[in-house]
């Protein structure tokens, strides 16, 4: 674990509200000059506790707004099933997220299409059609109440 003091602490705060501040408004920010804070954010990249700068994008406009959270069980738990199951599931363009778990279910799989319709014959003709499948169990957000992903 990186040790952080309370300047740091804010400058992860600020970039993570707005990554494309610059240097001289963040230094200002922070109570800085532009030179000793620009040290101290390229320590954090340095270190790894800035692990990379990205954009939030507006996922309807991609076609992709519509999210459904799957939990997937497999039939056989070997090796050659599971490397078949996650490379194909992990290729597919409509999974954001696929995460191995433990315990029950075998597989957390995040999925972004256009709508229900779009996700109903994703799930029918590319997960469901998979023999490695066993059970799946789809859900839908209601509300989104706090996320700290873009």
């Amino acid at each position: 674990m990186w040790d952080v003091d309370s300047i740091d602490e804010h400058i992860l705060l600020l970039l993570q509200e707005d990554g494309r501040l610059s240097n001289q408004d963040l230094a200002a920010r922070v109570g800085l000059t532009p030179a000793p804070c620009l040290r101290r954010v390229r320590k954090l990249e340095e270190d790894g506790v800035i692990a990379g700068y990205s954009a939030i994008v507006d996922r309807t406009r991609l076609g992709r707004g519509f999210e459904v959270i799957i939990h997937a069980d497999l039939v056989a738990k070997d090796l050659r099933t599971v490397g078949a199951f996650e490379n194909r599931i992990a290729g597919m363009d409509e999974v954001a997220e696929l995460r191995r778990m433990f315990g029950i279910p075998d597989y957390f799989i995040r999925v972004r299409v256009a709508d229900l319709a779009a996700f109903e014959k994703w799930l029918t003709t590319q997960l469901m059609g998979d023999p490695a499948i066993a059970r799946v169990d789809s859900r839908i957000t209601m509300k989104v109440l706090k996320t700290d992903a873009p």
